[in-house]
């Protein structure tokens, strides 16, 4: 997948810029909705909930936790993952966009968080 992380609040994927968190999903990008995991919000983050349309299609699941790993991803989602016998892969988004450089596009789900 062509994915550079520019650094905070910055990625291009496949040639298109971001400046917000994104969603992949199958190689899809799409903007990450938080507003599911906003009534959970501690303090300055929204955490990653169970709420939100995550992308579970998959075998892996990669969180890009933010420019410092700050983003909470909440039990649930965790749990979740079990549930969906879907590996769970928590970096910081840097690392987490290196991984997914790796693979090809069609596989590729992802959550990344471009802040904190």
């Amino acid at each position: 997948m062509d994915i550079e992380y520019l650094g905070f609040g910055s990625i291009v994927i496949g040639g298109a810029h971001f400046d917000h968190d994104v969603v992949i999903e199958n190689g899809a990008v799409r903007e990450r909705d938080k507003a599911p995991s906003r009534a959970r919000k501690r303090g300055g983050h929204t955490p990653l909930s169970a709420d939100e349309d995550l992308p579970w299609g998959g075998t892996e699941l990669v969180i890009g936790s933010g420019y410092s790993g700050r983003l909470p991803v909440l039990p649930e989602v965790e749990l979740e993952a079990i549930r969906k016998k879907v590996e769970l892969i928590v970096l910081p988004t840097a690392e987490a966009c290196a991984l997914l450089g790796d693979a090809e596009a069609p596989t590729v789900n992802a959550v990344l968080h471009l802040t904190c």
